[in-house]
């Protein structure tokens, strides 16, 4: 709210006068918003939690104000595109005590509720949770920015913005080959990781006892034959292989919209293959 400042003049005998100090004061407004977010990043289909407080400083209680949330709405071509979906409940807090819970009369594209009170000198505090959407950015510095507005109080509004995680997302496969195999026959394992995530992976440990035990066995990634007791660990008496922090990497993702605005995840991968005899 604006500042405003005050100076007086003080005249007395023999036309002389004197300035006080300049005093400065701010002018409050009698209604205020504020927006959380619990989490403040986000993967996606994540849930996040948003927490609104409407504060009341007048001496009248506000009934009936309708809250809303534009649930991230951002611009893509001509499109308006909403990365955020409701998942509810709304909790409803008066001065900090709980009350029934709201029922939006919206919740897609936006959530628009109405808060019954907000009383003289209190607050009410609003607790929901969204859950992140096919149209939500993924990559690194990608952001979500939230609004949360009372349509009664013009200029009475709250944002709150959430980031992209920046980590790795794995997930990995195993196949086997032949199959089925004979005993005394060469087996080939494939393990092939993927990566979800926006952030390129460098510190994974693949582990895995083979049983039955193989022997004999080699090591490779993408290609590239790996070096025992360097690269990766086998313990031959029980099977246990161990493939070393550092020794794979894994791609991050790469993200892309179509037409309808759709975010796809194409991941990274790495593959890992491994020989032995049965």
């Amino acid at each position: 709210m604006p500042d405003f400042t005050n100076q007086a003049l003080l005249t007395y005998s023999s036309n002389r006068s004197a300035l006080s100090n300049i005093a400065t004061g701010t002018i409050m407004a009698p209604f205020t918003m504020s927006k959380t977010a619990v989490n403040n990043d986000y993967v996606s289909n994540d849930d996040v939690t948003y927490v609104v407080t409407i504060t009341n400083s007048s001496a009248s209680a506000l009934t009936n104000i309708t809250v809303t949330d534009n649930f991230g709405a951002y611009s893509y071509g001509a499109l308006t595109l909403y990365p955020l979906s409701f998942v509810g409940p709304v909790l409803y807090y008066i001065n900090g005590v709980p009350q029934a819970n709201l029922v939006p009369t919206q919740t897609t594209p936006t959530l628009i509720l109405t808060v019954p009170t907000v009383p003289a000198g209190g607050n009410v505090t609003l607790v929901y949770e969204v859950n992140v959407n096919q149209y939500a950015p993924l990559d690194v510095n990608d952001s979500i920015i939230n609004l949360a507005a009372v349509t009664e109080l013009t200029g009475i509004s709250a944002t709150a913005t959430i980031v992209a995680e920046s980590i790795p997302q794995l997930a990995i496969t195993k196949s086997i080959s032949p199959n089925p195999v004979i005993d005394d026959q060469v087996a080939t394992y494939t393990f092939i990781i993927d990566n979800y995530g926006n952030t390129e992976s460098t510190d994974a440990v693949l582990t895995d006892t083979f049983d039955p035990i193989i022997s004999n066995i080699s090591v490779s990634n993408d290609g590239t034959e790996l070096v025992l007791n360097t690269d990766y660990t086998y313990n031959a008496a029980t099977g246990l292989l161990t493939i070393l922090s550092g020794t794979l990497t894994v791609p991050a993702a790469t993200f892309s919209q179509d037409a309808n605005g759709v975010v796809t995840t194409t991941p990274g991968f790495t593959t890992v293959v491994v020989t032995g005899t049965l």
